[in-house]
Order: C-alpha cells, then sequence, then structure tokens
C-alpha cells in the first residue's frame, strides 16, 4: 500500500513515478524499499493516467461524526443490507481501485 500512496505523492507534486523517485520516497519513510514492489508498481502505472483513474475510481465519502444526523430506526421496509450484498460492493470498489494497474 505504501508504495502506491508513493506513486500518488509523486504524481500529486507533478513528479515522475520512477524507479528511483518511488525508492526515494519509501526510504525518506525510513524503510528500506522493495526492489521488486517498485518495478512492479512503476511497470504497473507505466499505460495507466492516473489523472483519469483517479476521476473514475470510486470513492467512500463519509460526514464528519459531529455532522452526521442521527441514523433513523430500521423499519420492515428498509433491512439492513445482507452480508452477499456488503460483500458485492466491496468486490465493486476493489475492481475500481484495480483499474489503476490496467
Amino acid at each position: 500500500m505504501e508504495y502506491v500512496y508513493a506513486a500518488l505523492l509523486l504524481h500529486r507534486l507533478k513528479q515522475d513515478v520512477t524507479e528511483d523517485n518511488v525508492k526515494n520516497v519509501i526510504k525518506a519513510t525510513g524503510t528500506s524499499p522493495d526492489e521488486v514492489k517498485v518495478k512492479a508498481l512503476v511497470a504497473a502505472l507505466s499505460d495507466v493516467n492516473i489523472d483519469e483513474a483517479l476521476k473514475t475510481a470510486p470513492v467512500a465519502i463519509s460526514a464528519p461524526p459531529s455532522a452526521a444526523p442521527a441514523p433513523a430506526p430500521a423499519t420492515a421496509a428498509e433491512s439492513p443490507a445482507s452480508p452477499k450484498e456488503e460483500e458485492k460492493k466491496e468486490e465493486e470498489a476493489l475492481e475500481g481501485l484495480s483499474s489503476l494497474f490496467g
């Protein structure tokens, strides 16, 4: 995950997402970069338009706790999502994330 964050940080700062740059970001955290992960990440992102991928990626937005309204009691018509529905939503979110890697 930290390698993806490094790539996003470099992209946000308008720096090239290269092996050396990703390694430098990881080293700046006090961690030794894994050469294989760095190479895999840079290769996977080489043909990806990161701006477009970020625009189309599903994002869960939540309000701050103090601004969130109190939840209404569930009625018979409004039952909580079943575990299968929740699992399907989670899989869809992961598919959106995988689009970052081509």
